[in-house]
């Protein structure tokens, strides 16, 4: 049956400040979709009241699996997760005096992941050999690189069909952002797993989504194929 995560007429902020205008958007099963524009336009509010960290004020955020309808808003951050949705946030949340395996293990909290947890750990080393390789290392000594791929690791750990990821590349050797987002078009292929990205590295990101939308004050300005903006310089100005 038919899966999609779809967000309709939503309005979200911050106290008086509204950050979201009326946003409507919605993610396949398995499609890749990229949200860009320059900070400060909604992109992160975005994902926050996916995950249920930002409660909407108007709108309905819906995920359907399988065939059924959840709404999201009102859920809280865990029960979202159980749902299928995974979240990546900007600037590497580990647990910095464990190892990389306590870590990918941590991540498979939810119900349904704890029965796969041999195959689910056993595609994120053969995903990510690094982390194989530092597998009794302390995540705090890890490289930004190396961190950011367990991150990854531990988001893949719950066993999610969506996966949204507020700038993975963010602070990374541009070597190291290429390894990333191979890495992501490699988890979607492989997995079906939904992606959707922020990202201030527009090249990079048009290289492995086939949606993108740009948001300028709270709204969505722009909505295309990777290939139709990249063809559209016009639009660059407004990231």
């Amino acid at each position: 049956m038919a899966s999609s995560l779809t967000l309709a007429n939503v309005v979200a902020g911050y106290g008086a400040v509204r950050v979201l205008d009326d946003v409507s958007l919605s993610v396949g099963a398995g499609e890749t979709v990229a949200l860009l524009g320059t900070n400060g336009n909604g992109k992160s509010t975005l994902m926050k009241s996916v995950m249920g960290i930002v409660r909407p004020n108007k709108g309905s955020i819906k995920a359907t699996i399988d065939g059924t309808d959840y709404e999201l808003v009102g859920r809280s951050t865990e029960e979202i997760v159980d749902l299928g949705i995974g979240f990546v946030p900007e600037g590497r949340r580990l647990f910095p005096k464990l190892t990389v395996t306590e870590n990918l293990l941590l991540g498979a909290f939810r119900p349904k992941a704890r029965s796969e947890i041999a195959r689910n750990l056993d595609f994120c080393l053969e995903t990510f050999p690094r982390l194989k390789e530092r597998a009794k290392q302390r995540a705090g000594s890890m490289s930004g690189g190396e961190q950011q791929m367990l991150a990854l690791g531990m988001a893949l750990m719950t066993r999610p069909k969506w996966l949204l990821l507020d700038e993975p590349s963010t602070g990374l050797a541009p070597v190291i952002v290429r390894n990333v987002m191979q890495r992501l078009a490699d988890i979607n292929q492989r997995m079906g797993v939904g992606l959707v990205l922020v990202e201030q590295n527009v090249p990079a990101t048009l290289k492995i989504v086939q949606q993108t939308l740009i948001l300028r004050s709270g709204q969505i300005a722009f909505a295309g194929t990777a290939e139709e903006l990249s063809g559209n310089t016009d639009l660059w100005k407004w990231f």
